[in-house]
């Protein structure tokens, strides 16, 4: 079906002259809209890698993989328990941490936060917070030195830096000869963190475990362990194995139980932009119909000849495919070479237009991270190019059809 004749008649008729420049307009549309459509869909769904991705490492960086507490709140053995799970396949490290919900002041601000009590020595063992410091060290956090490190964005809410002193206030009471008071103590801040997420940096502060134990009066109990697995995506099954070992004497939980539905919603939106995206490529590639439509009715006088000197309907039909082929082919290269090339730079290309028009794109507050990132996944390239040309494809099949229905006699009498 597909000859050599077809193929040089069909890209011939991709040359329009200088009577039909309204259809080679049309033409050159249509291959623009597929270009574009192609380019929006993989810039597109490589920011939605990157997002999600750039959460998940943000997330699961300051986020325990599994986490094991008392069934009344607060673990007394620990350090048992802790020894046990050295021991344990899968479970790379594990930290105590005694946590609460705090005030915070300094000067006339006063902000709530979630007040985290760690061991520095055993923190990295299953938090990135160390690679994350932007002033201080976890070490500087010293048992009975009421040393506090503060996010990036609280602390420049609180408006201190390190070596300011700031107030600790604790929701638990102490009674005194005036009455019912809430607990203060007063900390020095000796570092910032900034993990480059909002609600963390907002809304977190850590401070040594020992002191955390006297400000919440857990003795020397902890409120439970972080652990740190071989493999976070196993992490359900691994935590049902832990409350089997440990025979339910511990609350046994994982990451995916506070987040997993966020990652969800993630993928279902990821779907929902590629459907939406794809209507777009959709219409540029049907708009292939109306320019074969009008290149066939063009044409009418060529296929009738080639007709009457022995070409077959299904050669004619070859034609008008191969022309509508090449149309969509283009579209869908120039479309998957721009959308690669974009979405390769998006972070580069995204923080110069910021700083051009003087706007930003992803507020921390709204979106928890403050640049827009990139991940190209080729799989969903091999997609979207593989759909493109399907849909342009398809697009040929009516006008191609049409084509080879011409009647030469009928055509040729009005010639």
């Amino acid at each position: 079906m597909f000859k050599p004749l077809i193929f040089y008649i069909g890209l011939r008729y991709t040359r329009a002259k200088r009577r039909t420049q309204f259809i080679s307009f049309i033409t050159l549309t249509s291959v623009l809209g597929i270009a574009l459509g192609v380019t929006a869909l993989i810039t597109v769904l490589s920011v939605m890698n990157g997002f999600e991705a750039e959460l998940r490492q943000r997330i699961l960086g300051m986020t325990s993989h599994a986490t094991i507490t008392g069934n009344y709140g607060q673990l007394d053995n620990w350090q048992e328990l802790d020894q046990k799970l050295k021991d344990y396949p899968h479970v790379q490290g594990s930290a105590p941490f005694i946590s609460g919900q705090v005030m915070i002041n300094a000067g006339r601000r006063v902000s709530g936060t979630m007040l985290n009590g760690i061991r520095p020595d055993y923190e990295s063992k299953v938090s990135e917070v160390v690679s994350n410091m932007k002033a201080g060290k976890l070490s500087d956090l010293i048992a009975g030195e009421y040393g506090i490190i503060l996010g990036a964005e609280l602390a420049n809410y609180l408006g201190v830096m390190t070596g300011d002193k700031i107030t600790v206030i604790s929701p638990q009471i102490n009674s005194t000869p005036a009455g019912i008071v809430p607990r203060m103590r007063r900390f020095t801040v000796v570092g910032i963190f900034q993990v480059g997420m909002y609600e963390y940096d907002r809304n977190m502060a850590m401070i040594h475990i020992e002191d955390a134990a006297r400000l919440f009066r857990m003795g020397s109990a902890v409120s439970g362990l972080r652990i740190k697995l071989d493999d976070l995506f196993n992490a359900p099954k691994i935590t049902r194995s832990l409350a089997t070992f440990f025979e339910n004497d511990y609350q046994v939980s994982d990451w995916t139980l506070a987040h997993n539905n966020f990652f969800r919603a993630i993928q279902t939106e990821k779907r929902v932009m590629f459907i939406i995206l794809l209507l777009i490529v959709a219409v540029a590639a049907f708009n292939i119909v109306s320019t074969l439509v009008m290149v066939v009715t063009d044409k009418r006088g060529d296929i009738a000849i080639l007709k009457t000197q022995g070409l077959t309907s299904r050669s004619v039909m070859g034609i008008f495919i191969v022309l509508g082929t090449v149309i969509g082919v283009v579209g869908t290269a120039l479309g998957t070479v721009g959308g690669v090339l974009l979405a390769l730079n998006v972070e580069t290309i995204v923080p110069a237009i910021e700083k051009l028009f003087q706007v930003q794109f992803m507020a921390a507050d709204v979106y928890y991270i403050s640049q827009l990132p990139s991940k190209l996944a080729w799989p969903d390239v091999y997609a979207i190019a593989g759909m493109a040309f399907l849909l342009s494809l398809c697009a040929t099949l009516y006008p191609a059809w049409q084509a080879s229905k011409i009647n030469p006699a009928e055509v040729l009498r009005y010639e």
